[in-house]
């Protein structure tokens, strides 16, 4: 009781939640992107327990988060994971025929959700876990307050594909930027990066392009079948 009159608590848990607010865009363009071709009631559900099971994921990953940051080549595993689920995201554009297509997919669509936020969370949850400093209470209320943002971010994100189709492709870049941050971020490649420090954004931008190339030929052959 007494932590909760704490100044410093409610400092921390405003710390938390703002990074939780800064961080979560590139979360809430993959669920949006996981969720946009189901129909419009699994939509919601998707959003609600993909942003809801993320957030517990991402409290149980701070807790490991700095020792799995330190085992070579975990990124660039989880890099190429990111790559694979952008292309798939992409390739599997809504081409008029979702609802079909898409159908009974909503466990794929949570799966995809989590494997992606499992990624793309190993950076971010130090910085979470250096605003709770070492308060389980702090960091799990922090992340519990960050799902209705999440929640509402992929629920706009979802209308302004519906509305504007070019979020579609560069969601889908953001996410291969992403992944080929995440592989040139590893313990293994850290020399390199500190010898050539420009590789990051070229392979930050090799990704982005593989994820759309591939992406779009995927979609090509699945018009002309």
């Amino acid at each position: 009781m007494e932590m909760l009159q704490s100044a410093d608590f409610w400092i921390g848990l405003l710390k938390i939640v703002w990074i939780n607010i800064i961080l979560s865009g590139d979360n809430a363009v993959v669920i949006a992107l996981a969720a946009r071709s189901l129909p419009p009631q699994q939509q919601k559900k998707a959003v609600f327990f993909g942003s809801a099971a993320a957030v517990i994921l991402r409290i149980i990953l701070t807790v490991v988060a700095v020792k799995l940051l330190e085992m070579s080549f975990l990124q660039i595993v989880g890099g190429l994971l990111l790559l694979w689920i952008g292309v798939h995201l992409f390739g599997d554009e809504d081409d008029g025929d979702g609802y079909l297509k898409e159908n009974g997919s909503l466990i794929t669509a949570i799966r995809t959700i989590l494997l992606a936020d499992l990624v793309m969370s190993l950076d971010n949850v130090i910085a979470v876990a250096a605003a709770a400093k070492g308060s389980m209470l702090l960091l799990i209320l922090g992340l519990a307050i960050s799902i209705p943002l999440v929640i509402f971010g992929s629920t706009l994100m979802i209308k302004l594909m519906e509305r504007f189709p070019i979020i579609v492709t560069l969601g889908a870049a953001l996410i291969g930027w992403v992944g080929g941050e995440t592989i040139v971020s590893d313990v293994a490649l850290k020399d390199v990066l500190l010898a050539h420090p420009w590789l990051h954004y070229v392979a930050a931008a090799a990704g982005a392009a593989l994820v759309l190339g591939v992406g779009r030929l995927l979609q090509r052959r699945s018009t002309a079948s």
